[in-house]
C-alpha cells in the first residue's frame, strides 16, 4: 500500500503544471504519508516494566499510608465507643428511657383523659361538653350554650341600666375566660404530643444528639410556662371584674342610702 501511494504521489508531481499545484500535491502527500506510515510501537519489555513500577508504588508507599490511616481511624472509633460515647452505656440509657416511657405514659395519659363531666340538665350538659372539648373552632357554639344555660341579658324594662351593665360585663368576662380555657386545653394537648415525641426520640437518639433534644424540651417548657401565665392573667382579669362588680354594688347602695335620707328629710319637713 505504501508503494502504491508513492507511485501516485510521483505521478501527480510530474503532471503538476504550476507552483500552486505543486504545493497542493506536496501538502496532500505529507498528510497521506503521516496516515499510511505505521506508528512506532513501544517495546513489550518497556511497557511491562512501567506497569510493574506503578504496581510497586501502589503496593509499597501508598499501601503503607492507607494502612496507617485505617489504623488511626480504628483507634479513634474505639476511643469514642469506649470512652466518649460508650456503646453499652448508651444502649442501657435507651433501654431505661423505653422502660420509663412504657411504665408512666399510660397512667399519666389516663389522668389527663379522666371524664370530669358532672352536669345533668340538657342546657348545662351541652355547655359543659363544649367547655371541655379542647377545640377553638366552636366559640359561637360556646356562646349559644352559655346563653341557654344562664339566660339572656334582662330587657331594658326589666332591669336598671346599672344592673344590665353588670350582667353584660360578667357574662363577657366569663365567656372570655372559657374561650381562654379552651385554647389552653388545645395547647396543652399539643404539648403532651410533643412530650411523647421527645420521649420516643430519646429512646432512639444517636450519640451527640442529646443537646438538640434538650433544646426542644426547653422550648416546650417555655411554651408551657407561657400557657400558665396566660391562665393566671385570665384569673386576674376575673378577680378585677369581681372587685369592680362589688364596688358598683357599693356605689349603688350609697346612692340608695342618700335617696332614702333625702326622702326622710322631706317627710320630716312636711310635718
Amino acid at each position: 500500500m505504501t508503494a502504491v501511494f508513492f507511485l501516485l504521489f510521483s505521478w501527480f508531481m510530474v503532471t503538476a503544471k504550476n507552483r500552486r499545484q505543486v504545493m497542493a500535491v506536496t501538502l496532500v502527500g505529507t498528510v497521506g504519508a503521516a496516515l499510511v506510515a505505521p506508528a512506532p510501537v513501544m517495546a513489550q519489555s518497556s511497557l511491562t516494566g512501567a506497569i510493574q513500577a506503578v504496581m510497586n508504588v501502589i503496593n509499597g508507599i501508598i499501601h503503607t499510608a492507607l494502612n496507617s490511616i485505617n489504623a488511626v481511624r480504628t483507634a479513634m472509633r474505639t476511643f469514642y465507643q469506649s470512652v466518649v460515647w460508650p456503646v453499652n452505656l448508651i444502649n442501657q440509657a435507651k433501654a431505661q428511657v423505653t422502660q420509663m416511657t412504657g411504665q408512666y405514659r399510660g397512667p399519666m395519659r389516663s389522668i389527663f383523659n379522666i371524664n370530669l363531666k358532672s352536669a345533668t340538665l340538657a342546657a348545662t350538659e351541652q355547655l359543659e361538653t363544649v367547655m371541655r372539648n379542647s377545640q377553638t373552632s366552636d366559640f359561637n357554639t360556646l356562646t349559644v350554650s352559655y346563653g341557654n344555660a344562664y339566660g339572656p341579658i334582662p330587657a331594658t324594662t326589666a332591669a336598671s341600666p346599672v344592673d344590665r351593665a353588670l350582667v353584660d360585663m360578667d357574662d363577657a368576662l366569663a365567656l372570655d375566660n372559657l374561650k381562654t380555657l379552651k385554647a389552653t386545653d388545645a395547647a396543652g394537648a399539643l404539648t403532651l404530643q410533643i412530650a411523647d415525641q421527645l420521649e420516643d426520640a430519646a429512646s432512639q437518639a444517636a450519640p451527640g444528639s442529646a443537646p438538640f433534644l434538650t433544646a426542644a424540651a426547653v422550648a416546650s417548657t417555655i411554651q408551657s410556662q407561657a400557657l400558665t401565665q396566660q391562665m393566671l392573667a385570665a384569673e386576674l382579669r376575673q378577680e378585677a371584674a369581681r372587685l369592680a362588680h362589688e364596688n358598683t354594688l357599693n356605689k349603688r347602695s350609697s346612692t340608695f342610702t342618700k335617696q332614702v335620707g333625702t326622702q326622710i328629710d322631706s317627710l320630716l319637713k312636711r310635718k
